[in-house]
This record gives structure tokens, sequence and C-alpha cells, in this order.
């Protein structure tokens, strides 16, 4: 599965490890993720995440 990166603040999705602490569990694929998910880290919306 691949990677995405945050472009506000560089957080970096990473499918294996899902975001536990949001509600998304691990082994989930970027695509699958509700679209109001945000960042962890600066809030910023799923669409501002680009693939690395």
């Amino acid at each position: 599965m691949k990677k995405y990166r945050c472009v506000v603040c560089d957080y970096e999705y990473d499918p294996a490890a899902g975001d536990p602490d949001g509600g998304i569990a691990p082994g989930t694929a970027f695509e699958d993720i509700p679209d109001d998910w945000v960042c962890p880290v600066c809030g910023a919306s799923k669409d501002q995440f680009e693939e690395v």
C-alpha cells in the first residue's frame, strides 16, 4: 500500500500503522479512509495529502 504525506506539516500516513487515535485501523489504505478524516498533527483535510 502507498504512503501519503500531508503537504501542510509533512506528516506521513503509513497504511501499515494506520491512525489508531483517529479511528483508522492498521492496514487501512489511504483511499479507504473516510473523507472527513483529518491529519492527526495539523488538522488538514484529506485532500491536502499527496502520494509519496
